[in-house]
């Protein structure tokens, strides 16, 4: 069975897929978007941070102008999706603060806070007491810590139903389907066959299925997107009115060796992550994972035990080699990538419409994305052929030989 085809058929409902098909339709653009559980996904488990200066890792420094840039379009971005879903997103300019528990932590802390200067960055470096004044709930132990007022936090589940509503009001058609497999006619991507048989057509496709955009069906192995599932667990708190304001800005910190943040939200949640975990296609939520999130959590914030325990969850992640997107057309004409986004989707969400919409409406990727298409990635090299050594009478074809250890 064939359905009415579209300009722009997006695989993936998560915030992702779901930024790109609205950008798009406003576009004019006529756009579907196939998914069994649109506004799922990982923005289901992630915290929301949009940190793009405490989140600065050695080495990813191309990143960080991407992230920059998302960064700056964050509250221009979250007015307009507001008054086009009428939901509030849970956005809040609260400042981040990261703060070390011991010597080690402490120079390791100083030695971002040099990396973020040298990137122009903005970050006050404060004494333990300095830190404890701005968030009383901190541990007496705190040695030091950065105060970055520019990284701010969103719900991403509230951001996601609020995308969700912004489609639906925009004219995106939702197909609520698994894609089993892509189509491919005349080398050139044209839709996709969902797993109960239905095909869709589309002019253009979009791949954002986030840790699974690696495990779509159909899709030529040279352009197949190097994507791997990383499992994060978190957990959520309530803040009873007695205990409130328990913390006012996002606090995190590296507790022998293990990173840890605590991400309070105006409605009494506290939100407390995330482990980092290279486990496959597992999403257990685990006793230890739990325990060590709690334990770190503790000792930053000893006050936190005394909060109910409201929720566990485990998602996964889409890495890619580099911990960055892959943004834009591949190898095989008609196919776009939108994934890959690691620990930096909820933060890259209005970038990636952007970016993504430009497109999809016949024009060339943005200046600020184009370190990031999915072509910096060679196809994976064909296996060498081998050919068998002829027999001989000393080494006799049916025999197996010894192989070097």
């Amino acid at each position: 069975m064939s359905r009415t085809s579209s300009d722009v058929l997006v695989i993936g409902g998560g915030i992702i897929g779901l930024v790109t098909a609205w950008r798009a339709a406003q576009r004019g653009l006529r756009v579907a978007v196939t998914d069994p559980e649109p506004g799922g996904g990982a923005a289901r488990v992630a915290a929301g941070m949009l940190a793009a200066v405490t989140e600065l890792h050695y080495g990813e420094e191309t990143l960080l102008g991407l992230n920059l840039a998302s960064a700056e379009r964050y509250p221009a971005f979250v007015a307009e999706l507001e008054a086009a879903s009428g939901l509030d997103t849970g956005y809040r300019s609260c400042g981040t603060l990261a703060v070390a528990l011991d010597t080690d932590d402490r120079a390791h802390l100083r030695e971002l806070h040099a990396l973020q200067r040298r990137s122009g960055l903005e970050s006050e470096w404060l004494t333990g007491r300095e830190c404890r004044r701005l968030e009383p709930m901190l541990a007496p132990g705190v040695r030091g810590g950065l105060r970055v007022d520019g990284d701010h936090q969103v719900d991403p589940r509230r951001l996601a139903t609020a995308l969700l509503t912004a489609c639906e009001r925009a004219g995106v058609i939702f197909h609520l389907g698994w894609a089993d497999r892509l189509s491919v006619v005349r080398e050139r991507a044209s839709g996709v066959v969902l797993a109960d048989g239905t095909r869709l057509a589309a002019g253009q496709v979009v791949l954002a299925a986030g840790s699974l955009s690696g495990r779509l069906a159909g899709v030529p192995e040279e352009v197949l997107p190097p994507v791997r599932p990383v499992k994060g667990q978190v957990l959520r708190l309530t803040v009873p009115p007695a205990y409130a304001p328990f913390l006012h800005r996002t606090v995190r910190a590296v507790v022998r060796g293990s990173h840890v943040y605590l991400v309070p939200r105006e409605n009494g949640e506290l939100v407390v992550g995330a482990t980092s975990e290279e486990l496959g296609w597992d999403t257990t939520v685990t006793a230890g994972g739990v325990y060590e999130l709690l334990r770190d959590a503790h000792e930053l914030v000893p006050g936190i035990t005394e909060l109910p325990l409201t929720e566990t969850r485990a998602g996964l992640r889409p890495g890619s080699p580099d911990n960055a997107p892959l943004l834009g057309p591949t190898a095989l004409p008609g196919l776009h990538l939108a994934t890959g986004h690691y620990r930096n989707g909820v933060l890259l969400t209005p970038v990636t419409g952007d970016a993504m919409a430009a497109v999809l409406a016949g024009g060339e990727l943005p200046e600020e994305a184009r370190p990031f298409s999915p072509l910096r990635f060679p196809p994976p090299a064909a296996p060498a052929a081998t050919t068998p050594a002829p027999a001989t009478a000393t080494t006799p074809a049916s025999v197996p030989q010894e192989q070097p250890v």
